[in-house]
Formats: structure tokens, C-alpha cells, sequence
């Protein structure tokens, strides 16, 4: 019995010490566990921050070499030397053309501002530096009072100077590329010949067509009319004017003939003396 006892009061101090050795652990799981929700519910809960603006921060600014290079659009020139674009004008060695353009180009690493030439009925542009307009004696058109001038010219009796052809046809292509209106209408009457009249040469028709051209052009230009309707009003002008007979008229071609002929034998004298 006493063994008995004892052995119960020992099993009893067993389940004590187990249950000491129990509690401890239960204890801190619990306290953990009563913690960690306490945390958890006072952790403060994250708000919305409204953010003010921040002023933008400039970035350097990059070295201009490193910035691609951008050309300036070219000005367009509309007037130099008192002649403008879209303006006709005379240029005496082809007559009455129209100004489109007035251009910058490099010439022989030179600059030079050109004036660009549309001469229409021939088909051709011409560029002229502006800078020797005076020199190659391109001018405006003629003022109605010279045109009149000229048509008045027409009226006149022809003036037939007693040379040789030779000389009297360098005159004539002289005055037609000399770009007076006057002159040029000269030759018009000079060379003009009626159907009375004994047919030109082939050398005269080619001066005298030289010239009706050019007259009739700037005549059609300045009283904006068509190149026919000036022909027409040019010989209407030159049936007004007295003409010499045809008598005379074969005298004069008879002697032009004979100076040509006189030339040719100069020009075979002269080949001879250099063959000699």
C-alpha cells in the first residue's frame, strides 16, 4: 500500500512538471498570437499624398556645333538695274524678250546675280550678269511717242547710199543689232520693195526680214497687239511712202551687182598674191 501511494503521488508530480513544461509553451503561443493581431490593427493605414508640382529642371543646353545646321531660305530678287521680273525688255542682238527670273549662280567660284531671258518665238533663254546690262545695251521697251516716231520713218523716202553692197549690208546689220527702234525701221524702208518694184536679192531679203521682225515685235508688245496686226500696220506705213521707179531701182541693183563683182576680184587678186 505504501508503494501503491507512493507510485500515485509520483505519477502525479510527473503530470505537474509535464503540465509546467506545457504551459510555457501555450503561453507564448497564445501571448504571440494575441500580439501579432494587435500589431496588425495598429499599423497605420497608408494615405493618398498629394504631390505638389515640382517645377520642370531645364537640361543643359547641348553645344550648337553638335545641332545640325539649317540653310536659310534663299530671298527671291524682283529687281535689279531698274529692270524687274515678268518685264520685257530689249536685247539688241535678239530683239524683244521677257525677263522670268533674276538668279544668284557660282561661276568660276564667282558669284553673280544673272538675269534670266525667255526669247519665245526663237525658243531660246539667254543669262545675262546683271551688272553688264549697260554694256551689252539691253533697255526697256520704247515709249509709245518713239513708236510713233518710227512708224512716221516708214514714210519716207528710201535713202540707197551709192557703195557697194558689201558695206551698205554691214550698215544695215549694224542698225538692226544696234536696238534703236528708229534705225531699225530705217532699214525697213531702205530695204522695203513694193510689187512694182524688181524682186530683192537673196541677201537683201534676209536683212530686210531681220528687220521687220525686230520692228514688228516691240511695235506688237507696246500696243499690245498680235506680231500679224503689226506687219500689217508696218506696211500700211511703207505704201504711204514715195517710192522710186522701177528704172531707177534697176540702176541701183545693176550697181550693187558690179561692186559685188568688183569685190570678187579683189578677194581673187588677193588670193593670187598669197599663193604668189
Amino acid at each position: 500500500m505504501p508503494n501503491k501511494t507512493a507510485k500515485t503521488a509520483a505519477k502525479a508530480t510527473g503530470s505537474k512538471a509535464n503540465a509546467s513544461k506545457v504551459a510555457p509553451k501555450t503561453s507564448a503561443k497564445t501571448s504571440v498570437s494575441k500580439t501579432a493581431p494587435k500589431t496588425v490593427a495598429k499599423a497605420p493605414a497608408h494615405k493618398p499624398v498629394a504631390h505638389k508640382p515640382v517645377a520642370a529642371v531645364k537640361p543643359a543646353a547641348k553645344p550648337v556645333a553638335a545641332a545640325p545646321r539649317i540653310e536659310e531660305p534663299k530671298k527671291v530678287l524682283t529687281q535689279r538695274q531698274g529692270f524687274k521680273t515678268n518685264e520685257f525688255v530689249v536685247y539688241p542682238a535678239h530683239g524683244v524678250g521677257q525677263i522670268l527670273a533674276i538668279e544668284d549662280q557660282e561661276i568660276a567660284g564667282a558669284k553673280l546675280e544673272l538675269f534670266v531671258i525667255n526669247f519665245m518665238k526663237d525658243k531660246m533663254t539667254l543669262r545675262v550678269p546683271t551688272a553688264k546690262v549697260a554694256n551689252v545695251g539691253m533697255r526697256k521697251l520704247s515709249e509709245p511717242a518713239l513708236v510713233k516716231r518710227a512708224l512716221e520713218t516708214l514714210k519716207g523716202r528710201a535713202r540707197v547710199k551709192r557703195t557697194m553692197w558689201s558695206r551698205r549690208a554691214q550698215e544695215y546689220e549694224a542698225k538692226i543689232n544696234s536696238g534703236d527702234i528708229v534705225a531699225i525701221a530705217e532699214v525697213v524702208r531702205d530695204l522695203y520693195r513694193s510689187e512694182s518694184q524688181p524682186e530683192q536679192s537673196y541677201s537683201e531679203r534676209q536683212l530686210y526680214e531681220a528687220a521687220l521682225d525686230r520692228l514688228s515685235r516691240e511695235i506688237a508688245v507696246v500696243q499690245h497687239v498680235t506680231e500679224t496686226e503689226a506687219v500689217k500696220e508696218i506696211e500700211s506705213q511703207l505704201a504711204k511712202s514715195p517710192r522710186r521707179g522701177a528704172k531707177a531701182e534697176t540702176e541701183v541693183e545693176a550697181e550693187g551687182e558690179a561692186d559685188a563683182d568688183s569685190d570678187t576680184e579683189g578677194d581673187d587678186a588677193a588670193v593670187a598674191d598669197e599663193a604668189a
